[in-house]
Protein backbone atom coordinates (compact mmCIF):
# COMPACT_ATOMS: atom_id res chain seq x y z
CA UNK A 1 0.00 0.00 0.00
CA UNK A 2 1.07 3.36 -1.12
CA UNK A 3 0.87 6.59 1.07
CA UNK A 4 -0.42 9.56 -0.36
CA UNK A 5 2.00 13.08 -0.62
CA UNK A 6 -0.48 14.74 1.60
CA UNK A 7 -0.14 11.38 4.77
CA UNK A 8 1.30 13.44 7.87
CA UNK A 9 1.39 9.62 9.92
CA UNK A 10 4.03 7.29 9.43
CA UNK A 11 1.95 4.77 10.82
CA UNK A 12 -0.87 2.45 9.21
CA UNK A 13 -4.48 3.20 10.86
CA UNK A 14 -7.07 1.05 10.36
CA UNK A 15 -10.62 2.26 9.76
CA UNK A 16 -12.68 0.88 13.02
CA UNK A 17 -16.38 2.48 14.17
CA UNK A 18 -16.16 1.93 17.74
CA UNK A 19 -18.54 3.73 20.39
CA UNK A 20 -16.24 5.97 22.46
CA UNK A 21 -16.57 8.01 25.73
CA UNK A 22 -13.55 10.83 26.45
CA UNK A 23 -12.60 12.98 28.99
CA UNK A 24 -10.21 15.88 28.73
CA UNK A 25 -8.21 17.57 31.31
CA UNK A 26 -6.51 20.66 31.51
CA UNK A 27 -4.49 21.93 34.99
CA UNK A 28 -5.20 18.30 36.54
CA UNK A 29 -8.99 18.97 36.25
CA UNK A 30 -11.51 17.38 33.86
CA UNK A 31 -12.82 20.18 31.37
CA UNK A 32 -15.04 18.26 29.26
CA UNK A 33 -16.56 15.06 28.62
CA UNK A 34 -18.50 13.73 25.68
CA UNK A 35 -19.21 9.99 23.56
CA UNK A 36 -18.55 9.71 20.06
CA UNK A 37 -17.05 7.09 17.31
CA UNK A 38 -13.99 6.19 16.46
CA UNK A 39 -13.00 6.77 12.88
CA UNK A 40 -9.80 5.08 12.34
CA UNK A 41 -7.07 3.74 15.06
CA UNK A 42 -2.85 2.77 14.57
CA UNK A 43 -0.58 2.07 16.90
CA UNK A 44 0.05 5.46 17.98
CA UNK A 45 -2.80 7.22 17.49
CA UNK A 46 -6.47 7.32 17.11
CA UNK A 47 -8.99 9.57 15.35
CA UNK A 48 -12.83 10.04 16.34
CA UNK A 49 -15.71 12.18 16.09
CA UNK A 50 -16.39 14.58 19.37
CA UNK A 51 -19.79 15.93 20.54
CA UNK A 52 -18.32 19.39 21.05
CA UNK A 53 -14.32 20.65 19.70
CA UNK A 54 -11.68 19.79 21.75
CA UNK A 55 -8.63 22.32 22.47
CA UNK A 56 -5.35 20.59 20.76
CA UNK A 57 -2.53 20.01 23.07
CA UNK A 58 -5.21 18.78 26.12
CA UNK A 59 -4.66 15.27 27.51
CA UNK A 60 -7.47 12.96 26.95
CA UNK A 61 -8.91 9.46 28.42
CA UNK A 62 -10.76 7.45 25.75
CA UNK A 63 -13.07 4.48 26.54
CA UNK A 64 -13.26 2.26 23.57
CA UNK A 65 -15.64 -0.49 23.45
CA UNK A 66 -13.64 -3.22 21.95
CA UNK A 67 -14.82 -5.68 19.65
CA UNK A 68 -13.27 -8.81 20.93
CA UNK A 69 -15.25 -10.83 24.68
CA UNK A 70 -12.57 -11.43 27.11
CA UNK A 71 -13.39 -15.94 27.19
CA UNK A 72 -15.87 -15.61 25.13
CA UNK A 73 -18.54 -14.01 27.63
CA UNK A 74 -17.19 -10.69 28.86
CA UNK A 75 -17.37 -7.15 26.73
CA UNK A 76 -13.91 -5.19 26.86
CA UNK A 77 -13.23 -1.57 26.67
CA UNK A 78 -9.61 -0.15 25.46
CA UNK A 79 -8.90 2.77 27.80
CA UNK A 80 -6.03 4.89 26.13
CA UNK A 81 -4.40 7.94 27.84
CA UNK A 82 -2.61 10.56 25.17
CA UNK A 83 -3.14 13.73 23.97
CA UNK A 84 -5.30 15.85 21.61
CA UNK A 85 -2.98 16.76 18.37
CA UNK A 86 -6.06 18.42 16.05
CA UNK A 87 -9.46 19.12 16.35
CA UNK A 88 -11.50 19.95 13.06
CA UNK A 89 -14.85 20.39 13.58
CA UNK A 90 -16.00 17.74 15.78
CA UNK A 91 -13.03 15.55 14.55
CA UNK A 92 -10.28 15.01 16.67
CA UNK A 93 -6.99 12.98 16.67
CA UNK A 94 -4.86 12.44 19.55
CA UNK A 95 -1.57 10.25 20.67
CA UNK A 96 -1.78 6.94 22.21
CA UNK A 97 0.80 7.18 24.79
CA UNK A 98 -0.20 4.43 27.42
CA UNK A 99 -3.28 2.28 27.10
CA UNK A 100 -4.61 -0.83 28.99
CA UNK A 101 -7.63 -2.84 28.46
CA UNK A 102 -10.32 -3.38 31.44
CA UNK A 103 -14.01 -5.32 31.58
CA UNK A 104 -16.48 -3.46 31.16
CA UNK A 105 -19.49 -3.32 33.65
CA UNK A 106 -22.89 -5.10 31.95
CA UNK A 107 -25.00 -2.85 32.56
CA UNK A 108 -25.01 0.69 30.66
CA UNK A 109 -23.17 2.91 33.01
CA UNK A 110 -24.29 6.36 32.48
CA UNK A 111 -21.77 9.08 30.90
CA UNK A 112 -21.94 11.19 34.07
CA UNK A 113 -20.56 8.54 36.13
CA UNK A 114 -17.17 9.55 36.91
CA UNK A 115 -14.23 7.06 38.41
CA UNK A 116 -13.22 7.75 41.69
CA UNK A 117 -9.37 6.64 40.61
CA UNK A 118 -9.39 9.58 38.98
CA UNK A 119 -6.56 7.82 36.48
CA UNK A 120 -6.40 10.31 33.61
CA UNK A 121 -5.62 13.51 36.55
CA UNK A 122 -2.63 11.36 37.81
CA UNK A 123 -1.36 10.79 34.13
CA UNK A 124 -1.29 13.95 33.65
CA UNK A 125 0.23 15.20 36.27
CA UNK A 126 2.81 12.94 35.95
CA UNK A 127 3.20 13.75 32.31
CA UNK A 128 3.83 17.49 33.88
CA UNK A 129 6.56 16.52 36.79
CA UNK A 130 8.23 14.63 34.20
CA UNK A 131 8.21 17.84 31.66
CA UNK A 132 9.25 19.57 34.32
CA UNK A 133 12.18 17.52 35.45
CA UNK A 134 13.64 17.50 32.07
CA UNK A 135 13.63 21.34 32.03
CA UNK A 136 15.40 21.86 34.94
CA UNK A 137 18.28 19.33 34.09
CA UNK A 138 18.13 21.30 31.07
CA UNK A 139 18.57 24.78 32.18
Amino acid sequence: MMKSKNERRSKFRFAIQRDVRYKIAEDGVVVAAGSGQTINMGSSGVAFVTEQPLAPGGFVELSISWPMLLDETCRMRFIVFGRVLRCTGRKAVCTIDKYEFRTQARTFQPLATTRADRMLERWADGIRKENLKTNVARA
